[in-house]
């Protein structure tokens, strides 16, 4: 197996009393009094700065991040109501060591099932017919590679410039890149953004306003903005492997690069975007102050340098291989779409493709091949203002070359215009309300009747027992805690189980 079960490592995660006597634990906040050697390792250049530029010694210049600090491989959970440091049985050392810390991030994913439930959620088509048509879990799958193909090459230019952690290899980087690309749509509810939709429109509704009136305002914009990223943050730090006790327990370093987003929704300029519940905020704070991220104010941080990569990888591949995609549907040409593409392959002979899927196919392996060396040398042009925490950029693609830029630009135009606002895919975005609607409405009141009466209905105790199995909800829960269990509940259904649900609800069927 490549990981052990919770009850089988939970022991060996523990150091002894007699060990923990010895030496003083270090807890956050201030577990940058005590890092670890990893923490405050150095090499030339490690710091982002060429290897014969000065390095300034004053305590103020401590604001830039640094490479040491952003690949750390330092894990968390929580122990008597704090974050506290922890190891994995799982690795070792010298030449006995299969596998990297970050290999082992990526393995934890893999054999998540958070991860596996990718395979039945939409990508853009619901329920697609087609047995080529992306889902999650493809989408995911590819991201990842194209992340890890952009992140060693940047490692490689990182290590050619003298900026690469003595200690760190180029596929360190493309090791990180990749597990966050595969994680980073983990937390993506039933229907795509359209289910994100759904679950606000509900909790947002005033007729569902009483349910939320002993919340504090950063609790009720929580339970009212459900958001992919965040609960991928979540599934990764709380729900998967050691449910309650750290997640997956996975690096800072992977954590960090997985943070599009790095604020709650307390965010002062009210973004619609954001990465941190407030489940999962004294995690974050930690992880952050682990890996050296730039403060920008009040819980919230300059991204990790390396989130750009994720973030590019995925724009990267949702704009060409929607197209790929709406070909096998018919709903585009192998045409159009080589001419959407000849900005970045104009000088690609594909008179030989047998079919107008191998051509379009072949277009886009060169597409992305070309894309992928733009986004590394813009990452490493603009490397100084990342570890700054200064970057203005809106993301990487932002500043590449024209031809990438408008190539991708025109991709995700022809997207919207026919592909988004197909009828078959509109008739589900519509349908998932209701759906996921008549969910959470069984749901909610029966956990607000619970514990603000203590006692529940027959029919709302039946609807408690729906979560039980991984999500009960018990008298120690406040409304949000309960209300975040029955977001995970939803939110990690397939659409083919909340369609299910949703039936059966309504008693269609049963006469």
């Amino acid at each position: 197996m490549f990981f052990q079960t919770a009850s089988n490592t939970e022991n060996a995660e523990m150091p002894s009393e007699s060990a923990a006597s010895a030496q003083p634990k270090p807890r956050c906040p201030s577990f940058r009094n005590v890092a670890p050697a990893f923490i405050l390792r150095r090499s030339a250049g490690g710091d982002g700065l060429p290897p014969d530029k000065p390095r300034p010694e004053s305590p103020a210049m401590t604001a830039r991040m640094n490479w040491p600090q952003l690949l750390s491989t330092q894990r968390f959970r929580p122990k008597d109501g704090e974050i506290v440091p922890t190891v994995t049985p799982s690795t070792q050392e010298g030449a006995d060591a299969l596998r990297t810390d970050f290999h082992i991030d990526y393995d934890r994913v893999v054999f998540s099932g958070a991860f596996r439930r990718l395979g039945r959620k939409t990508q853009v088509h619901p329920f697609a017919e087609h047995d080529l048509t992306h889902n999650r879990l493809t989408h995911s799958v590819e991201v990842a590679s194209v992340g890890r193909s952009i992140g060693n090459r940047v490692g490689m230019m990182m290590k050619a410039g003298g900026f690469l952690p003595e200690g760190n290899t180029p596929g360190d980087i493309g090791a990180v890149v990749q597990v966050a690309c595969l994680a980073h749509d983990l937390g993506n509810p039933p229907f795509g953004h359209t289910g994100e939709d759904a679950l606000r429109d509900w909790f947002r509704s005033p007729e569902n306003a009483v349910y939320l009136q002993h919340l504090s305002p950063a609790e009720r914009a929580d339970v009212q903005t459900y958001e992919g990223n965040a609960h991928s943050l979540r599934i990764l730090a709380s729900l998967e492997m050691y449910p309650g006790k750290g997640g997956m327990r996975l690096t800072a370093a992977t954590v960090g690069a997985l943070l599009k987003y790095p604020w709650t929704t307390q965010h002062p300029n009210g973004t619609k975007k954001f990465n941190i519940y407030q489940t999962e905020l004294p995690y974050i704070r930690c992880v952050a102050n682990t890996l050296g991220l730039v403060s920008h104010g009040q819980d919230h941080w300059a991204r990790h340098p390396l989130s750009y990569l994720m973030e590019a990888a995925d724009d990267i591949c949702y704009a060409l291989l929607d197209l790929e995609d709406a070909v096998d549907l018919e709903l585009l040409t192998d045409t159009e779409v080589e001419t959407v593409l000849s900005g970045l392959t104009f000088i690609e002979p594909t008179f030989h493709a047998q079919s107008g899927r191998q051509r379009c196919a072949m277009l886009r392996g060169i597409a992305i091949g070309r894309a992928i060396d733009d986004v590394a040398q813009t990452f490493i042009t603009h490397q100084s203002d990342l570890l700054d925490g200064s970057f203005k950029g809106r993301d990487l693609l932002a500043l590449c070359s024209p031809e990438v830029q408008d190539t991708l630009e025109n991709a995700k135009e022809l997207a919207r215009t026919r592909i988004f606002r197909h009828q078959s895919k509109l008739m589900t975005e519509i349908a998932s309300f209701p759906c996921l609607g008549s969910i959470l409405g069984l749901l909610v009141p029966a956990a607000c009747q619970y514990l603000t009466e203590g006692r529940a209905g027959t029919r709302q105790s039946l609807a408690l027992e729906l979560l039980k199995n991984a999500h009960p909800v018990s008298p120690d829960d406040s409304l949000y805690t309960a209300y975040m269990k029955i977001l995970d509940f939803v939110g990690g259904m397939t659409d083919n189980a909340a369609a299910k649900m949703a039936r059966e609800l309504s008693g269609i069927g049963m006469i």
